[in-house]
């Protein structure tokens, strides 16, 4: 019988044999490498510290909503609101840094100090309250996540509108500008680290450390690998698929602080599209959509290659028309790929 059990080859053996499989897994680690290195010889200023800060800091934003989106995505939901989330707590934000929402005039600034922190108190709770209601809809309702965040995508977008009557809120101190443009670790020459790239990661370590090391990440693979068995074995499924979109809604929180603060501005458009790219960095980074599998150091290595991407594309010269296309095509041969290697898995 002991003869007869090691013969049996257990699925991680299986893996370890197929080369296929283990391409599948790394392909985004080895396109992301095979890209650095190509543009490095394509031109020099690619490979500048400052270039690459520069695409670090363009994708920290979506970042930090892919690493809440990789929660939500492991329980095989979705969350399409994101984007419209970060105009909405943006716009929350500024009105809170500046008194009052009426204040849009350019000239108006906010007086810094205490109120920089109540401005960004504000955008998080507003996040957190939205996280919340969308996912009590899905969670204890049992409304679908598609239509729910769909419908939060429009919703929040038109609350933005409503809330600054179609203007933007503009003009901000020294302080609250700091969170957006500032550096740190910064020596001689050097200016730094921007601040925003520096919250990225910590958001990327935070995530990993709680979804491998914690018996919260656990139970989310198990309700994202099995929801029924989950619920059969004890879980509280209503609660952890309501968590998960609490935390999407914190990111976005965060995200719509940073992103105000970057901009000088809460603008009705901010944040538009960033959930397709929160979305592509997840999937690209081998989260699969069918839930249980995947992890945040996967999508921070989807996001960094989304932005290497689209940088390179630039300095080519390439018309910005293509890269959505580029990007879906990804997106499409990420689950094609996912999609075969677990079809090979079973086999």
């Amino acid at each position: 019988m002991a003869t007869q059990a090691r013969a049996i080859p257990t699925e991680r053996d299986a893996q370890q044999r197929d080369p296929f499989d283990l391409v599948a897994r790394f392909a985004p680690l080895i396109i992301l490498i095979g890209l650095v290195v190509a543009m490095s010889f394509v031109s020099e200023g690619f490979r500048s510290p400052i270039n690459l800060f520069n695409v670090l800091r363009q994708i920290s934003f979506t970042g930090i909503l892919a690493v809440g989106m990789t929660f939500v995505i492991l329980t095989a939901g979705i969350d399409l609101s994101v984007g419209s989330m970060v105009a909405f707590c943006g716009v929350v934000a500024a009105s809170v840094a500046k008194g009052s929402r009426s204040l849009i005039e350019g000239g108006v600034t906010d007086p810094g100090g205490v109120r920089v922190l109540l401005a960004a108190l504000a955008a998080i709770g507003i996040g957190l309250a939205i996280g919340l209601f969308q996912g009590t809809l899905i969670g204890k309702l049992g409304i679908p996540a598609f239509i729910v965040t769909l419908g939060g995508l429009g919703a929040w977008r038109g609350a933005t509108l409503l809330w600054t009557g179609g203007q933007p809120i503009s003009s901000f101190s020294d302080d609250f500008k700091k969170a957006g443009q500032g550096f740190v670790l910064g020596f001689g020459d050097f200016r730094g680290v921007p601040i925003p790239v520096v919250v990225f990661l910590l958001f990327v370590i935070a995530g990993h450390i709680v979804l491998k090391y914690t018996q919260y990440g656990r139970w989310i693979y198990a309700l994202g690998g099995n929801p029924e068995a989950s619920r059969l074995s004890g879980l509280n499924t209503t609660l952890l698929t309501i968590s998960v979109y609490v935390i999407s809604g914190f990111c976005a929180g965060v995200t719509a602080f940073l992103l105000t603060s970057r901009l000088n501005s809460a603008e009705q458009v901010a944040g538009q599209n960033f959930e397709l790219d929160a979305i592509a960095a997840v999937v690209i980074g081998g989260t699969s959509l069918f839930g249980g599998q995947g992890g945040v150091i996967g999508t921070c290595i989807g996001a960094i290659l989304i932005g290497v991407l689209k940088n390179a594309l630039v300095i080519m010269n390439v018309s910005p028309y293509y890269q959505p296309i580029v990007i879906g095509a990804i997106i499409v041969l990420s689950v094609y790929v996912d999609q075969v290697a677990k079809k090979r898995r079973r086999a």
